[in-house]
């Protein structure tokens, strides 16, 4: 089971989102729907799906939060693994591309010899890239984290405080801007990725320039299987308090997560409307999620 789900925000676009990426990639399907009663936003769509086996969910909550290319994913085409690389990529850059703008064209860059970074209609970023055959596998979607503004030039930082704090994790390839780099980039990371509980994750300074930074738009969810887990988690990353709220947190970089719980997500998907009811009456309030108190609202003691 993936244990870190990127989670994507939307106004209302959550289910119409979710359609679209699951018809433009190949394998992939909604594997749950649901909607939350009583949230700040009304009654919010909730939908979990599967993009070439790689997880996502996505919730429709209101105009708070604006996407951005500070989190954006990795898509890699791998002619050693497909017998069309080339021509896959360019349908999905083709599809993506549908009421969405390229930030970088696509096109030969001296680190592939195919490569594009589109926002799509729906705002979410999707780096293409023809990967060399030669080089380590890596997965078909990889997360990729830009770190911009105040946060620029603590990549490796961060990335080395995010392995050791998740298990089964690991720093893959890193790159830093040589001598003589432009403006304040010079020994900063040009690309880095890193593995946590198994999941590969990538990384790079972008410079103080950006009108963009993380924001709520894509957190990274952590699914917890007991209260010990949740704590650890909550410990570990959470340094900006007036972001606690209902299991989402913010840590020291900016970068926001939600320390949840499979147990909480399991009644939301298979309880009564009055139990589901319960449960997020019972969660909306809380900051860090209590797994006995969450138990005793599904009961209904």
């Amino acid at each position: 089971m993936q244990k870190i789900i990127p989670h994507l925000w939307f106004d209302t676009e959550a289910t119409e989102a979710a359609e679209f990426y699951v018809s433009a990639f190949k394998n992939s399907k909604i594997t749950h729907s649901s909607v939350l009663p009583g949230t700040p936003s009304g009654n919010a769509d909730i939908v979990s799906f599967d993009l070439n086996g790689y997880s996502f969910m996505a919730i429709s909550a209101g105009p708070y939060f604006k996407l951005n290319p500070a989190i954006s994913f990795m898509l890699n085409f791998d002619p050693s693994r497909e017998e069309d690389a080339e021509g896959d990529l360019r349908a999905l850059w083709d599809k993506l591309s549908d009421g969405g703008s390229a930030l970088m064209p696509l096109q030969e860059y001296p680190f592939s010899k195919l490569y594009g970074w589109i926002k799509d209609k729906f705002g979410v970023t999707w780096q293409l890239m023809l990967t060399n055959p030669d080089g380590e596998e890596r997965p078909f979607i990889i997360p990729s984290l830009m770190f911009t503004q105040e946060v620029n030039g603590k990549t490796q930082e961060a990335t080395d405080f995010y392995i050791e704090t998740f298990k089964n994790s690991k720093r893959g390839a890193i790159a830093t801007y040589p001598a003589g780099s432009p403006g304040d980039m010079e020994g900063n990371v040009m690309f880095t990725d890193f593995q946590l509980e198994g999941q590969w994750f990538a990384a790079m300074d972008g410079g103080k320039a950006h009108e963009f930074t993380f924001n709520e738009g894509i957190s990274l969810l952590v699914a917890c299987d007991s209260q010990e887990e949740i704590d650890y988690y909550w410990d570990k990353l959470s340094a900006v308090p007036e972001a606690e709220q209902c299991g989402w947190l913010k840590d020291k970089y900016g970068l926001t997560w939600q320390i949840n719980s499979t147990r909480m997500q399991e009644m939301l998907r298979e309880g009564t409307p009055d139990q589901i009811k319960r449960v997020v009456n019972a969660f909306m309030p809380m900051k860090k999620f209590d797994l006995e108190v969450l138990e005793t609202a599904y009961r209904g003691n």
